[in-house]
């Protein structure tokens, strides 16, 4: 078929397709991960529930709703990977999982998904035609603060 002819995907309906199929569930973006970091993701309590994207894998061709929803709204936010979603709306929390120069040890992904309402790197809200991005804390602010609250630190 010429590509010409070829129809693009309608954001809409995209849209709708990845918020009926992910609302209430987190999202890991990444590209890769360390040696026996996902091994220790999946020890820990409800790690094997997070659903996993390696964006290096997306269609660009023919997307899927989350490949479209990465491509189009996580990605452009320059945030470093791996990224934690969460699918709530009307609001999307974005927290990068990255201390430094590496990931987080996945122990803290529970931390982050307790203060995640209050400390996202950005927020997606969504809107009739889409989602809007809002900033939230510095990309260098990356610390589970719930975590030492409770470690008295």
């Amino acid at each position: 078929m010429l590509s010409f002819l070829r129809r693009r995907p309608n954001p809409n309906r995209l849209r709708q397709q990845f918020l009926e199929r992910f609302t209430g569930r987190t999202l890991i973006v990444h590209e890769g991960f360390p040696p026996e970091w996902l091994e220790e993701l999946l020890k820990q309590p409800g790690g094997g529930g997070h659903f996993r994207l390696d964006v290096r894998q997306i269609n660009v061709r023919k997307p899927s709703p989350i490949e479209w929803f990465v491509r189009e709204h996580v990605l452009p936010l320059g945030l470093p990977l791996p990224l934690l979603v969460r699918v709530s709306p009307p609001e999307l929390r974005v927290r990068h999982l990255r201390r430094g120069n590496h990931a987080v040890h996945p122990s803290e992904i529970q931390w982050f998904l307790e203060e995640l309402d209050t400390r996202a790197h950005a927020t997606l809200r969504v809107t009739d035609t889409g989602f809007t991005a809002e900033p939230g804390i510095p990309v260098s602010d990356n610390e589970a603060k719930s975590m030492l609250d409770h470690l008295g630190l």
